[in-house]
């Protein structure tokens, strides 16, 4: 069964030694999607390419030929991230139709490594939501338990890695939309640094903060298929030129690290008794094993969740004003002028917590407003900035919860936007920095309902970030 395997490198030495195909893989985890229909986790399956996919890596492992990286992977793709001649909609109603005229950067690398794509997963539309309650196409409903949120924007492609419709998955992140849904879905999610992966052909939401990257079962697989789609790339001019290190040949971790965590983060109103439970049963862990265990000065945990809403949905009213029902995507019906083609269109074509982006974007970016809000929410972030790089110089890792919450009930924070804003207080950090953070499965709560430790590192420390992440998930 396809459950049993929770690394890749079991796969690949069961196909080695004839014990499995990739033919058996994808026709296993197709059987699973259909049997999960109710989670909603994918818009689309993509059932005859990889299984044409499958029977031509097959005849390439039977031939002798070399094979690539990432050989047996069957995985699944944000609906955000583009993929030559297959629709793409970031689950919103104003790109139904469309179809993509070429593959993201990170999609070709997959498949330069034999990656298999199954299909493209549900998610809050355009990557705005933390709960994949947004999405035009409905709930995803998470595998644990259905009446629970999995989590957002990228609900969607945990749940398919979670209950086992794929065996990894791309996500993007944008204020903590890969590593919040891992939490509350049990796996493993990463948030690159910001440059490390290119974003060309993903579908902008805020483009100085995006950052696409992997939910996997195991560490060992997310630091593979990071290093298989991380490097510089004409296409996108913000990737690093900073060489990519063998992050899967990089997992030993040797010596004793020094942790840093955040004053007041453990003592927020908002956090769980069970999540802080477990964090802190985690740090004496970090303690008995001889780690220096730090808590350092941090005031300005109140600044960071008002900062990243005003500059990204500033960036987000930029972005989205290309989406107008002229060029591309759904054009109302009811339009009979150019006036109300780019007034229907867009009111009828995105979501109701898109609209109230767009408009507060609008709004810090206007006359009389951009210094009041836009002006002072970038000095925030520069503040932000220095506070973590003076931090990472004296220690290795910052600490914290993923989330201060599990997985909560739908609909429970869906009329109250503050309370949903503020279930991102621990991930927007690494975005507004642009340090690269992961999520780790580490513990359950009194109801058996995943809690995810969350542990940054300085920008462009992916190696050493991998090599702890599997120190603390043995």
């Amino acid at each position: 069964m396809v459950e049993k395997y929770s690394t890749l490198s079991a796969i690949q030495q069961d196909i080695s030694k004839g014990i499995i195909k990739a033919s058996t893989l994808v026709d296993a985890y197709l059987f699973n999607i259909e049997a999960n229909k109710h989670l909603n986790a994918y818009l689309e399956v993509f059932d005859e390419d990889a299984k044409a996919a499958a029977k031509a890596l097959d005849e390439k492992i039977a031939s002798g030929a070399p094979l690539g990286k990432l050989h047996g992977l069957v995985i699944a793709i944000k609906d955000n991230i583009c993929i030559k001649g297959k629709k793409v909609s970031a689950a919103s109603k104003i790109l139904g139709g469309f179809t993509s005229i070429y593959s993201a950067t990170v999609i070709e690398r997959l498949l330069a490594e034999d990656a298999i794509i199954i299909g493209r997963t549900n998610c809050d539309e355009f990557a705005m939501g933390s709960s994949n309650e947004n999405s035009a196409y409905g709930n995803v409903l998470n595998a644990i338990d259905n009446t629970r949120v999995p989590g957002g924007s990228s609900g969607g492609s945990a749940v398919a890695v979670q209950a086992y419709l794929c065996h990894a998955s791309l996500g993007s992140d944008t204020g903590g939309s890969i590593r919040q849904p891992a939490s509350f879905c049990g796996v493993v999610g990463l948030k690159p640094t910001y440059g490390r992966i290119s974003r060309y052909g993903l579908i902008a939401y805020a483009s100085s903060f995006d950052q696409i990257g992997a939910f996997t079962h195991s560490v060992e697989d997310n630091a593979l298929i990071t290093q298989v789609i991380s490097g510089k790339d004409p296409m996108d001019s913000t990737t690093s030129s900073k060489q990519v290190a063998d992050y899967k040949s990089g997992l030993a971790f040797n010596g004793k690290a020094r942790i840093a965590v955040l004053a007041n983060t453990l003592e927020h109103e908002g956090v769980s008794a069970d999540v802080k439970a477990k964090l802190d049963e985690t740090l004496d862990s970090l303690k008995a094993e001889g780690h220096t265990v730090e808590t350092v000065g941090f005031d300005l945990l109140e600044y960071l969740i008002p900062a990243y809403y005003v500059l990204t949905t500033a960036e987000a009213s930029s972005n989205l004003a290309r989406f107008d029902g002229v060029h591309y995507g759904y054009r109302s019906p009811n339009a009979q002028e150019m006036d109300s083609v780019y007034k229907l269109s867009r009111t009828e074509g995105f979501g109701r917590e898109v609209k109230n982006r767009i408009i507060l974007g609008t709004f810090v970016l206007s006359s009389g407003y951009y210094d009041a809000y836009y002006s002072r929410a970038q000095k925030v972030r520069r503040i932000l900035r220095d506070g973590l790089v003076k931090i990472f110089s004296e220690y290795d890792f910052i600490i914290m919860p993923t989330s201060p919450t599990v997985a909560f009930k739908i609909g429970e924070k869906s009329n109250d936007p503050i309370s949903m804003y503020l279930a991102d207080i621990y991930t927007v950090l690494a975005n507004l920095t642009g340090v690269p953070a992961i999520s780790l499965p580490l513990a359950k709560d009194s109801e058996g309902l995943p809690i995810g430790v969350q542990v940054l590192a300085n920008h462009f420390e992916e190696e050493k970030l991998f090599a702890f992440s599997q120190s603390l998930s043995k």
